[in-house]
């Protein structure tokens, strides 16, 4: 039986800016971070792979063995708007079950929809109205199968704009046919195979015929039963996703490589993260921080407290943090730094402190006019002293896994530059809580 669609768009970034600018379109072109020869690529159009370019490969090397290839700075935001404008196009056909990522997308199949023939229709529907709506960049593969894990592999062999179905009765023959390798498979990264090939499970074949039991141990905990159930097929019930950390990192530019700086964009990164807390509707107990320096050396520390959404009290954390950093690191260049907050609870579980409730309440008020004004105007309109000098730095990223939002993070386009919601339109003595568009201040 098929229950589960899976749509990967290929080659993502690149595409997107290949559609959105036709001059691109037919090159070989990178997408990285920041226009520099020593940056990494994090995304690779489909030309640019058929000449054998790899992501990840630094710009200096990939220009080198792609000589006229385009090399093009990220642009997030841009990403986010063709992932939405994806998704509806896609929900028109079938519903979305799931955002896996920013490049996958996972559709629930019921009724006669999971008939072999039917299933592959939808595929080309869908496929054909991307093509319409969106435009003919946006290729993407399409796997089919009895649960996402299925339906992902099958997605992954071949690209692009492949279109594989794996039906329940099929499995596991047909994987063997394809040559489907056990890393292969979603669940299953490079330590993970280690450990199947130390058990002597070494081939797809041996991965099936191992018990539920056997995998179980194998993976330490309840996670090798329910692979032993999905790999057959199997559509088990989704375990609740319970987020644990919000974290932000950002590789220091070399002016920046001191302490004082580094400390700066710590704070940039906390107040950020303290931002999305609130958004999300969560309190945080606890904060990590890490630098990185040259070669190996490295600075790891944290503090747990009572849950909260403070930036005040995150902050002196932080300063209490990089106080007690060890005398040897204070000497060193710092490369790269992050942050993370973590013991997430829901503001539904939290109780304010008996003694500081007051406080709480006026803290929160202002926390919620911080973030107001920095969603109208634009981030950092407003912001704590720690992280001045450091707001140009730690933009907005795309983690494949985190998709955010740049209504949060940038500007929230839909609020028109209103502080609050337009009214009728007042009299004389009325005032207008609105800023105009063209403000020469």
């Amino acid at each position: 039986m098929l229950r589960a669609l899976a749509i990967d768009f290929n080659s993502y970034f690149a595409s997107v800016e290949q559609q959105d600018r036709p001059e691109l379109r037919g090159r070989p072109l990178i997408v990285v971070p920041v226009l520099a020869e020593t940056t990494g690529a994090i995304a690779v159009s489909l030309e640019a792979k058929r000449l054998g370019l790899d992501r990840n490969a630094r710009v200096a090397e990939a220009r080198n063995q792609i000589p006229g290839l385009v090399v093009v700075e990220s642009r997030p935001e841009l990403y986010i708007d063709y992932h939405r404008r994806l998704k509806t196009v896609v929900e028109s056909c079938v519903p979305v079950t799931k955002v896996q990522s920013i490049d996958e997308l996972e559709c629930e199949l019921t009724g006669s929809l999971r008939q072999r023939a039917r299933a592959e229709l939808l595929a080309e529907k869908i496929r054909a109205a991307i093509v319409r709506d969106i435009g003919p960049c946006m290729r993407c593969s399409i796997g089919i199968g009895p649960n996402w894990l299925i339906a992902k592999l099958a997605s992954d062999l071949e690209k692009p704009d492949g279109l594989v179905t794996f039906d329940e009765d099929e499995l596991p023959s047909a994987l063997i046919a394809r040559g489907v390798a056990l890393d292969d498979f979603t669940g299953i990264g490079s330590n993970m195979a280690v450990r199947l090939r130390a058990a002597g499970i070494d081939s797809v074949a041996a991965l099936y015929a191992a018990s539920s039991a056997r995998l179980r141990s194998i993976w330490g905990g309840v996670e090798g039963a329910r692979f032993h159930a999905l790999i057959r097929g199997e559509q088990l019930a989704r375990e609740p996703a319970r987020q644990s950390s919000i974290g932000h990192g950002h590789v220091l530019p070399p002016e920046l490589r001191r302490p004082a700086a580094a400390l700066g964009v710590l704070h940039r990164l906390l107040q950020k993260a303290a931002m999305r807390l609130r958004d999300e509707q969560l309190y945080a107990g606890g904060l990590q921080v890490n630098v990185r320096y040259p070669g190996d050396a490295r600075w790891d520390d944290g503090l747990h407290f009572n849950e909260t959404q403070d930036t005040l009290q995150f902050t002196a954390a932080l300063n209490q943090l990089w106080a007690r950093r060890p005398a040897a690191h204070r000497r060193l260049a710092p490369r790269q730094v992050g942050i993370m907050l973590h013991g997430l609870l829901p503001a539904s579980e939290h109780t304010p402190d008996l003694f500081g409730a007051k406080r709480e309440a006026a803290r929160d008020q202002l926390f919620a006019a911080m973030d107001r004004l920095n969603k109208t105007l634009g981030k950092n309109s407003v912001y704590f002293g720690g992280a001045h000098g450091s707001t140009g730095y730690a933009p907005m990223r795309i983690a494949f896994t985190r998709i955010p939002k740049p209504e949060l993070e940038e500007i929230d386009r839909s609020l028109g530059g209103r502080l609050a919601p337009r009214t009728n339109v007042p009299g004389p003595a009325e005032e207008v809580d609105e800023f105009p568009p063209d403000d020469p201040q």
